[in-house]
């Protein structure tokens, strides 16, 4: 999070044109291309099951296209974390990795003077994967009295449709603040487990999710080139209802889960 706002400090240090106005309207959605980091806390459950949290960090990109009042924009994500399992057992710095691409349209709405509000639907899609292979030592049970737990790979994919609405207001010196709330409708989810990995008489299964919602939040400031902020993002998933066998003689379904991410994010508009 530090070099994060240190790369903002010297972007305002070295490129003083990229404060300067470009003849288009601050308020208004603008087009180009934008590039940027982000770090965030990350927070991954399923109530009474599992827990997955630690923090991460990526970068970002867009491309905007204006045409009128409408504004097209396609933009995308990674994020890299390094996190903590909490469930049958206990392992530290699970490899995580988020890919998140979105495609939105919108408009531009003059709401009195000074105020601009861009409301926008579309397509996304979110990718993760993360990497709990090896060996973990938890509760002894009837079904393992060894109390050694044996972890896989993980495959999860989310098709979703963003409606959001931004609002950008003008402050002196030429700041816009430009808070965005948005609601992502679940449209279809997928999880591969590979339970391969575990061995044995264990097979992959693939279960999918039709349940659950998103939600966001952004809160940046803008002046000519550079945008920073926080965000958040929220996921609420339902249980999967398409228990998959195992292989071993056990139904396996993907539990109800949740994702919080918290960050900061700044981003450079050429």
């Amino acid at each position: 999070m530090k070099r994060i706002l240190a790369v903002a400090a010297v972007l305002s240090a070295v490129c003083p044109a990229a404060f300067a106005q470009d003849g288009r309207d601050p308020l208004l959605t603008r087009p180009g291309l934008e590039v940027g980091a982000q770090a965030a806390h990350y927070h991954y459950e399923e109530p009474g099951v599992a827990k997955l949290i630690g923090l991460r960090a990526g970068g970002v990109g867009a491309f905007t296209f204006t045409q009128g009042d409408a504004f097209f924009k396609a933009d995308g994500r990674v994020s890299l974390g390094s996190l903590k399992y909490q469930g049958s057992g206990t392992q530290n710095s699970v490899p995580d990795y988020i890919f998140e691409v979105r495609f939105v349209a919108g408009t531009d709405l003059q709401a009195g003077e000074g105020v601009v509000l861009s409301p926008y639907a579309g397509l996304g899609y979110r990718y993760l994967y993360n990497d709990l292979r090896g060996y973990t030592r938890g509760p002894v049970t009837p079904l393992n009295p060894s109390g050694i737990y044996a972890g896989y790979r993980r495959y999860s994919n989310y098709l979703y449709a963003p409606l959001g609405l931004t609002l950008r207001t003008g402050l002196s010196n030429g700041w816009v603040l430009a808070p965005t709330l948005e609601y992502d409708v679940f449209l279809r989810g997928m999880q591969i487990s590979a339970l391969s990995d575990i061995g044995g008489c264990y097979r992959d299964i693939t279960n999918t999710q039709t349940g659950g919602s998103g939600y966001r939040a952004a809160f940046m400031a803008e002046k000519g080139h550079l945008v920073f902020g926080p965000w958040l993002h929220y996921w609420n998933i339902k249980d999967a209802l398409d228990p998959q066998p195992d292989g071993c003689g056990k139904l396996r379904y993907e539990p109800h889960n949740w994702t919080r991410e918290i960050g900061i994010e700044v981003r450079y508009r050429f």
